[in-house]
C-alpha cells in the first residue's frame, strides 16, 4: 500500500513540475521512478528531503534571472530538467531510498540517501547563488586564476558559503525528520551529513575543472559545456576532459562522493 501511495505522489509531483517547466516528459518520467522509491519504500520522512532539493533548486535556477543572463550559453541543458539530470541528481539517493527496503532501520541507508541529497543541493545552490559574488570565481585548481561566471570548476566566496548552506539545510532536516526518533536532532548526523554534502559539493567543482568534457564554440569564441551545438547553432569542438563525463555524471558523482564519504566517516571513524 505505500508503495502504491508512493507511486501516486510521486505522479502528483511530477505533473506538477511538469506544469511548472521545471521538468520536461523525459524528466517527468523519470521522477516518477525516482519518487516513488524514495517516496513508497522510504516513506515521509524520505520525500521531504528529496522535496526539499527539488523545489528549493527549482525556485533558485529562477531567481536572479538578470545576473544570469548569458550564462545559459555555458551549461549544457537549460532549467527543464531531463532524465539525465533527474537522474544524475538523485540516482544515488534513490539507490539508498532501494537499499533501506533490504536493510531496515539501518542508520547508514538513511546517512546515505540524505548526504547524497545535501551533496547535490548544495552543489545546486553555488551554482544559482554564485553568480551573486561582486568578483568573478577562481579555478578550483588554481585560486590564483579567474574566470567567467559559470566556468565549470569556477569557486567564489558566494558560491561556498551557499554549498555550505544548501547542504546544511538538508542535514538539519535530516535530524528534525529522521526515521527513527533514535536519531532526532543527533548534532554528530547533522555534522556529518553537513560536511559530507559540501565535500561532495567541491568534488563536483574539482571534476569540472580537470576531467569533465568541455568545448569551444568557434563563433562566439566561448568555452562551453554544450554538445553538438553551442546556443548560436554553431557546431562545437572538443578542448578538454573525458567525453564520456557529462554534467549529469558529474553530478552523479557529486552525490556518489558525498554518500560515501558519510557511510566510511559513520561507520569507521
Amino acid at each position: 500500500m505505500q508503495l502504491l501511495l508512493g507511486f501516486l505522489f510521486a505522479i502528483l509531483i511530477a505533473a506538477l513540475a511538469y506544469r511548472a517547466h521545471s521538468l520536461n516528459k523525459s524528466g517527468a518520467l523519470a521522477a516518477v521512478f525516482t519518487g516513488t522509491i524514495i517516496f513508497g519504500v522510504g516513506g515521509w520522512e524520505w520525500a521531504i528531503l528529496l522535496l526539499t532539493f527539488f523545489i528549493t533548486s527549482s525556485v533558485l535556477s529562477r531567481a536572479f534571472k538578470k545576473r544570469k543572463q548569458g550564462l545559459d550559453e555555458k551549461f549544457s541543458k537549460g532549467h527543464e530538467r531531463d532524465a539525465g539530470q533527474v537522474f544524475g541528481n538523485g540516482g544515488i539517493a534513490t539507490a539508498f531510498a532501494a537499499l533501506s527496503w533490504f536493510f531496515p532501520n539501518e542508520p547508514w541507508t538513511w546517512v546515505g540517501f540524505a548526504a547524497a541529497l545535501a551533496a547535490v543541493n548544495a552543489d545546486t545552490w553555488a551554482t544559482e547563488l554564485g553568480v551573486l559574488n561582486p568578483h568573478p570565481p577562481r579555478m578550483i585548481t588554481d585560486l590564483r586564476k579567474t574566470v567567467e561566471k559559470g566556468t565549470s570548476g569556477g569557486i567564489s566566496l558566494v558560491g561556498t558559503l551557499a554549498a555550505l548552506a544548501g547542504s546544511g539545510i538538508i542535514g538539519l532536516l535530516a535530524v528534525i525528520f529522521p526515521p527513527t526518533d533514535n536519531w532526532l536532532l543527533n548534532t554528530d548526523y547533522f555534522l556529518l551529513i553537513t560536511l559530507a554534502g559540501f565535500a561532495g559539493s567541491l568534488f563536483d567543482s574539482l571534476l569540472g575543472g580537470t576531467v569533465q568534457a568541455m568545448y569551444f564554440c568557434p563563433t562566439d569564441k566561448k568555452e562551453t559545456e554544450k554538445h553538438p551545438l553551442h546556443t548560436c547553432g554553431t557546431p562545437t569542438v572538443h578542448i578538454r576532459g573525458w567525453k564520456w563525463l557529462d554534467n549529469d555524471w558529474v553530478n552523479f558523482s557529486c552525490g556518489a562522493l558525498g554518500a560515501l564519504a558519510a557511510v566510511v566517516a559513520m561507520l569507521y571513524l
